[in-house]
């Protein structure tokens, strides 16, 4: 999923329209799907090969999507135990009961790996007849799933895991501020309140293991009055519950795969000291108080996303997690890195099949261990090459979200040039201390700052003057006042 995201409302999306498809065709994106992708998408969709038996539809599951979706990869359901604790049914969306491996569906999606973000658009891992269609855990309509069931104790750690093929069968498509005002109010169901007891109990096991799940806001883009501008909008709890559920689910694939010793996970070296240094100049810049006895994820939990400079922080956090990539092994010859250091845990992308290559062939791995079986051949002959695959594909997506938020903020602010703003410097370049970042107050902007004869105050404010804004020729750039 893409690390800044970015979407357009209104106005604003008619505006952007014509930037955002040429930019398109710079990256060389991938267009329309062929005709045989297309027309075996269809077949499948009418005739899925690969039904599952098991039904489970009498479960009354739920998605939690932001509004308007419809390529739903998870659908959950919770529950306490008679004897104590809790019990979580998640349902990922069965992509292989519809790809035949070696087809022209499953080869343009080795060809595209992810699911590819732009403000105004998306451009699909599947055709639509299956990503918002047949696959897609939608509302009122059977279909098939992996199915996890995992039951925690009282604490919300994991006593056991279980993972089959099953029917299954949506009732409500929720979104992250309905489900949060219920809970608030009171007036959730218990499936739909438990996710803030269970949320709460696992944030309090990742502070125990070391791990950080970092909060960042999301960036808009909002019209209103016949313009528009950048904001931000931070998570609320819910996300953040949610989120929780789909890591416990990574975790118990890892430690699946690792046990069978055949799997691919989601890999994080933990950070350099040169990178953590980098991080507390970026935290004095921006006067964010981080005593040498705190560490980095007890300070990135006390920070509030709603607030513009620790939501600057939050962002230059992220940096730590370039390093990330994917791990395969076989054969019972485990990797030597198997944890992620933001996890703190070994883990494992396979709750978003839809979006993600790698997460077909996860879950067919962790389907194979669950039931003590080999995985299909098709699975691990194509396992020595999903780690370089993805990092292809990660990169591209990283390419689109750099390039469309610099087009966006581009474009927002094309009029402007000349213009002064109240900005704050949150980064300076160590041989060129007369060049570096700032952060704009308003609109939600971070850009380059150069031109100035003097040092660059490092993390003060700072009165700016808006030099190009051009968008798809020169990106946004600032100099002192």
């Amino acid at each position: 999923m893409p690390r800044r995201h970015l979407r357009v409302t209104g106005a604003a999306q008619a505006r952007l329209g014509a930037l955002l498809r040429e930019l398109r065709t710079t990256l060389d994106v991938p267009g329309a799907f062929p005709d045989a992708v297309l027309a075996e998408a269809e077949r499948a969709a009418a005739d899925p090969p690969g039904l599952p038996t098991r039904d489970e539809t009498a479960i009354p599951f739920f998605t939690i999507d932001p509004p308007g979706s419809v390529d739903l990869d998870q659908a959950m359901h919770l529950s306490r135990r008679p004897g104590g604790g809790f019990r979580v049914r998640y349902a990922i969306a069965d992509v292989a009961a519809f790809v035949r491996p070696g087809g022209a569906v499953d080869a343009e999606a080795h060809r595209r790996v992810t699911t590819l973000y732009f403000p105004d658009e998306r451009v699909p891992l599947h055709p639509a007849v299956l990503s918002e269609g047949a696959a897609s855990l939608l509302p009122d309509q059977t279909r098939p799933a992996v199915l996890w069931t995992i039951d925690l104790d009282a604490d919300g750690r994991t006593e056991t895991t279980d993972v089959v093929r099953a029917l299954v069968r949506s009732r409500a498509r929720l979104d992250y501020e309905g489900v949060q005002r219920s809970i608030d109010d009171g007036s959730a169901e218990e499936a739909v309140a438990l996710l803030a007891d269970i949320g709460r109990l696992r944030e309090a096991l990742e502070i125990e293991r070391g791990g950080i799940s970092l909060d960042v806001p999301e960036q808009e883009i909002v019209a209103a009055d016949g313009t528009y501008e950048l904001a931000y909008r931070a998570p609320l709890p819910a996300d953040s519950w949610n989120a929780q559920i789909s890591l416990l689910t990574g975790m118990a694939g890892a430690d699946l795969m690792l046990a069978a010793g055949t799997g691919v996970l989601r890999t994080l070296p933990p950070a350099p000291d040169g990178a953590v240094g980098r991080l507390r100049r970026t935290a004095k810049a921006l006067h964010i108080d981080w005593p040498h006895h705190v560490s980095y994820s007890d300070l990135v939990r006390s920070l509030d996303p709603r607030v513009p400079h620790h939501a600057a922080f939050l962002q230059e956090c992220t940096t730590l997690l370039r390093g990330a990539g994917y791990t395969a092994f076989s054969g019972g010859d485990l990797p030597e890195l198997s944890t992620h250091a933001a996890v703190a845990a070994p883990y494992t992308h396979c709750t978003a099949p839809l979006r993600r290559l790698v997460d077909r062939y996860a879950s067919e791995l962790c389907l194979a261990a669950s039931a003590g079986q080999s995985p299909p051949g098709w699975v691990t002959e194509a396992l020595p090459a999903l780690p370089k695959e993805m990092a292809e594909g990660t990169r591209r997506g990283n390419t689109v979200e750099r390039e469309s938020v610099d087009l966006v903020e581009a474009a927002l602010l094309q009029h402007r040039v000349g213009e002064f703003f109240d900005a704050c410097v949150v980064d300076v370049k160590e041989r060129e201390p007369a060049v570096g970042t700032v952060q704009l107050t308003d609109p939600a902007v971070v850009a380059r700052i150069a031109g100035g004869t003097s040092a660059l105050p490092l993390g003060e404010r700072l009165r700016v003057r808006l030099t190009q804004a051009d968008p798809g020729r020169a990106k946004v750039e600032f100099a002192p006042a």
